[in-house]
């Protein structure tokens, strides 16, 4: 592996721990690379639920993570995955669409990112992801919220609580880059989700994407809550992205 840092094994594949634009990075490499270097972004709880993780490396995919913790998909995330982009294809010759991974609050980041760069994503899966800041951390809907969440969110959206109450900045409001660069989506959600309720998250992103023109496919898990994330045969999940990265 070419990359800086320090070096270790995960989960049976080399890893390196370095620092890009200030931020804790990790990046781990297939045993052999996949032609044209494609690459997973994970988005936040790094070796959580990783089983879709361990089967791209096996099909020659490179798994990649930038801890953003506590800017909850700010302007102030996407700059930072801006840096971490432009260094991984610039620098490592990644491929320049990334196929996109956010389990929950890791939902912010991802649509966030995506939207920001439309030409740089392959494809996005989400699992019972964040959609809308005030659903969760902001607890303004039917879910419970986090006011200690809510309180740092505010504080790296740089906004009171009463601008983040209308704000329009949230995925559920930004889909029209997506479907104009015509990527698809899936989400895999609990349909007993009590902390990401999916009427208030996926259920708005399904509606409006839909009416956009834009391609979105659902997994709904019948009397499943937040947890566990992912499935017990990620087989969907691996080829949704292998579908749309390497064909």
């Amino acid at each position: 592996m070419t990359f800086p840092g320090t070096p270790s094994i995960w989960r049976g594949f080399a890893r390196r721990d370095f620092t890009c634009d200030g931020r804790a990075c990790i990046v781990c490499a297939p045993q052999q690379e996949a032609p044209g270097r494609p690459w997973i972004w994970r988005a936040r709880f790094f070796d959580a639920w990783p089983a879709t993780d361990v089967a791209l490396l096996e099909r020659g995919f490179h798994l990649v993570y930038m801890d953003v913790v506590d800017m909850y998909g700010a302007p102030c995330a996407v700059a930072h995955w801006n840096a971490f982009h432009a260094y991984l294809t610039g620098t490592h010759g990644f491929a320049p669409r990334a196929a996109l991974e956010g389990l929950s609050r890791g939902g912010l980041i991802i649509y966030n990112w995506a939207i920001a760069n439309p030409d740089k994503v392959a494809c996005l899966y989400a699992d019972a992801p964040v959609c809308d800041i005030r659903s969760w951390p902001g607890g303004r809907g039917l879910g419970p919220g986090s006011p200690n969440d809510w309180a740092k969110c505010l504080n790296a959206y740089g906004l009171t609580e009463e601008q983040a109450l209308a704000y329009n900045g949230n995925p559920i409001d930004n889909l029209a880059p997506l479907a104009a660069a015509g990527i698809p989506l899936l989400h895999v959600v609990g349909d007993a989700d009590e902390a990401v309720p999916v009427i208030e998250n996926t259920a708005i992103v399904e509606q409006r994407y839909r009416r956009l023109g834009g391609a979105i496919e659902v997994i709904h898990k019948p009397a499943c809550g937040h947890h566990p994330h992912s499935l017990e045969d990620v087989t969907p999940i691996v080829d949704f992205i292998l579908r749309h990265t390497i064909g």
